[in-house]
């Protein structure tokens, strides 16, 4: 469950920073997973409906930058969306009648990891309301060196900001984005950031020679009906 502090900050700031929410256990039990996820793939040849690769290597290389919808294909990350003591935590913050909405792997290989620009996650995966929430575990040591969270607290209670030019989606904010108050989430392998899909949040190249690894799980409530689902659908960032 939430303490009563976190509960405080998520609903001021737009996220709140759980450590120790997995256990070193478990957070490598699931990195072996992703490892045998990943094995075998290359930029030239790899499961384009399962993962995107990393683009800034060469086409033998094996860094995979994502990969889509782990809980719908292996067990372990889906046990992990069902168990009650996440499920406990979503409920705290969207009530009791919610639905599971998405689930990712982002990763930023040593050196190389790409810049994820500033956006929210409501801007590609629109809704009719604003109860959805995402939970980020590091699975890895998460700071600035190796591309960790950054959100700008608060500004989840604002209106959506513009993520178009000339009509288009861009899949980043497009407007001038003040990040003076711009926040690192670092955080040990295991933590777990509860997110509102409001809330602008980035995160920069991994410049560090250790990966940061992250699993993502989206919910929204019930009565928060996607606007549109179909083949022009951007996957989110983080």
């Amino acid at each position: 469950m939430l303490t009563t502090e976190q509960l405080a900050q998520y609903h001021r700031d737009g996220y709140t920073l759980v450590p120790g929410f997995l256990s070193h256990e478990e957070a490598g039990a699931l990195l072996s997973d992703i490892e045998s996820v990943c094995a075998g793939n290359t930029l030239a040849n790899h499961d384009k409906s399962r993962l995107e690769m990393e683009p800034n290597q060469p086409t033998g290389g094996a860094f995979v930058r994502r990969v889509y919808e782990p809980c719908t294909y292996y067990s372990r990350f889906r046990a992990l969306s069902e168990s009650e003591r996440l499920l406990r935590c979503v409920e705290q913050l969207l009530g009791s009648n919610l639905l599971f909405h998405y689930s990712k792997i982002n990763m930023k290989p040593p050196n190389i990891g790409s810049v994820v620009e500033w956006h929210q996650d409501l801007s590609y995966y629109p809704l009719t309301n604003h109860d959805s929430v995402s939970i980020l575990f590091y699975l890895d040591d998460a700071t600035s060196g190796n591309g960790c969270l950054q959100v700008i607290p608060g500004c989840h209670r604002s209106p959506l900001m513009n993520h178009t030019r000339d009509g288009f989606f861009q899949g980043r904010i497009t407007d001038p984005v003040d990040t003076s108050g711009a926040a690192y989430l670092e955080g040990k392998a295991g933590s777990a950031i509860f997110l509102h899909c409001m809330t602008p949040h980035a995160s920069t190249t991994n410049t560090s020679s250790l990966p940061r690894r992250t699993l993502i799980m989206s919910y929204r409530a019930a009565d928060a009906f996607p606007i549109y689902v179909g083949p022009a659908t951007v996957e989110a960032e983080a």
